[in-house]
């Protein structure tokens, strides 16, 4: 039986800025993926894995084969594999749990490995504030915005979709959130009362969204994680049963 050995990683936005990049970071991912697979014991996808992805009841957006292809070989070797849906990949259905196993997370997984709990989140819409993006996302994420989308031809629809991808701050390869420690400890310390009011108490918050990599102590038992995104950097985060660390692939 294979030691627990969790990894966690999000935020790749595939797709965006042009097909090239997105080529050359997909086989990065792939190459990620192909390392880890001898002793991962679960993979967690946290989101954003696309920039932009919808299905239709016969139809998927093109390309991402290797990566799908990567995904079902882990399936096939017995990994557990999780996607949590982001905001930019919110429209993800049952169309990777069908073809290889992957369970599909709306919002936050409640985890415990190795006597250590986890709270994973995507991150986006938490804590206070932001108040029309969480009603904004509540409509996309509606039976009624997917249907009517799902009325819009794909050649259209998908059209628009990557439209408003290759204005987006990642097309431009920008990161436009500077690293600022004490700002994102205090963001978290804010996030994790509400969490811990809801949820009880854990040892790791694990987040993408944010699109810098933070690992920060909250308080003597409980460590903040984000990812990062792939587009500038590459990190990744593993909990070999201990410990969780944050790395660079690459």
């Amino acid at each position: 039986m294979k030691k627990t050995n969790l990894y966690f990683a999000s935020d790749f936005h595939l797709g965006v800025p042009n097909y090239q990049a997105s080529r050359e970071r997909e086989a990065k991912v792939v190459a990620w993926l192909d390392a880890i697979k001898e002793n991962a014991t679960e993979v967690f996808l946290v989101g954003d894995i696309f920039d932009f992805w919808f299905e239709y009841a016969a139809v998927i957006p093109k390309g991402f084969i290797r990566l799908q292809g990567k995904l079902a070989e882990l399936s096939d070797a017995g990994i557990k594999l999780y996607f949590f849906k982001g905001n930019h990949d919110m429209w993800v259905f049952d169309y990777f749990k069908k073809e290889f196993n992957l369970q599909v997370i709306n919002d936050e997984l409640v985890i415990e490995r190795e006597g250590k709990r986890f709270f994973i989140h995507h991150g986006d819409g938490l804590g206070d504030g932001d108040k029309s993006y969480k009603l904004l996302k509540n409509f996309f994420r509606s039976p009624f915005c997917q249907w009517l989308f799902a009325r819009i031809h794909p050649n259209l629809g998908i059209g628009i979709a990557n439209y408003w991808s290759g204005k987006s701050r990642l097309a431009g390869n920008k990161n436009l959130w500077k690293p600022d420690v004490e700002f994102e400890k205090n963001w978290a310390e804010k996030t994790y009362l509400g969490i811990e009011k809801q949820f009880g108490s854990f040892d790791y918050l694990v987040f993408g969204h944010r699109h810098n990599p933070f690992i920060i102590s909250l308080n003597d038992k409980t460590t903040y994680v984000n990812l990062g995104e792939w587009v500038n950097d590459s990190y990744y985060a593993q909990f070999d049963g201990e410990k969780i660390e944050l790395k660079k692939w690459l």
